[in-house]
């Protein structure tokens, strides 16, 4: 229960069916998935399995300026399905992991989560919500790049996986990009080339070819690989692994 006079909101996003109580009220069947976001100035009370919870707990008075009919109600429930609810699970599951570096950067990234909420908000809350359009899409972008990090050794990744998996399409991604002044398949060649000049330099793969190390970084094609980390790097493949031998031979 929570009844210890904070008057913020808390989201939460559970990974089993439960039960909610607020405010005295008849309990509420949540699917595994679904949001509710509670007001903290009233009693609440969860009956559920073991469980894994994502949980945020958020300023009324941000979210007030967002959504100013709130407060017309002490809880909401949003579907699975809520557009933008996907977006919130993968955007705080990303910071949780990498945590944001400076005041200014901390800041940024609270504004694309509210940005986020408000977005579901807006199709829950009676009147709607508002929405910041440039922090959902900033959101968006950060997770698309760490999708890019999590599978870049795969050679047959590509943009329209990161879209079936987004439920967007390659052109807004491509747009994401060209917002930044660069485009998906750049970085997801760069980030291939960042893996491959690490493992060059590992002792761990000193007696691996460089055919190996470019496969296992995700390219598919060796001339391609070669041609890419000269331009990146200013040095062949070749360079990079003897210039690490010679370092552990000293």
């Amino acid at each position: 229960m929570l009844n210890d006079g904070r008057d913020d909101y808390l989201l939460t996003i559970h990974t089993h069916d439960h039960e909610v109580s607020v405010d005295g009220g008849r309990p509420v069947q949540v699917a595994a998935g679904e949001m509710m976001l509670i007001s903290e100035a009233v009693r609440s009370q969860f009956r559920l399995p073991g469980t894994i919870v994502k949980v945020l707990s958020l300023s009324r008075k941000k979210l007030r300026d967002l959504a100013p009919r709130i407060d017309f109600e002490a809880f909401h429930h949003a579907p699975a399905s809520a557009p933008g609810l996907a977006l919130i699970a993968g955007y705080s599951d990303l910071l949780r992991e990498n945590p944001p570096e400076g005041e200014k950067a901390r800041r940024l990234a609270a504004g694309h989560l509210y940005d986020l909420v408000a977005l579901v908000l807006d199709g829950v809350v009676r009147g709607g919500a508002a929405r910041n359009l440039s922090g959902i899409r900033a959101a968006r972008l950060e997770i698309i790049k760490k999708d890019i990090l999590d599978r870049r050794q795969d050679p047959s990744f590509d943009i329209y996986d990161v879209a079936r998996r987004q439920g967007v399409t390659p052109r807004y991604i491509q747009q994401l990009f060209a917002a930044e002044g660069t485009a998906f398949s750049e970085i997801l060649r760069d980030s291939r080339l960042d893996f491959a000049f690490r493992l060059l330099g590992e002792a761990a793969t000193a007696e691996r070819g460089i055919s190996e190390i470019a496969f296992e970084a995700g390219f598919s094609d060796l001339s391609t690989f070669n041609r890419g980390f000269r331009r990146r790097f200013g040095m062949t493949p070749s360079d990079v692994k003897a210039d690490a031998m010679r370092r552990r031979a000293r």
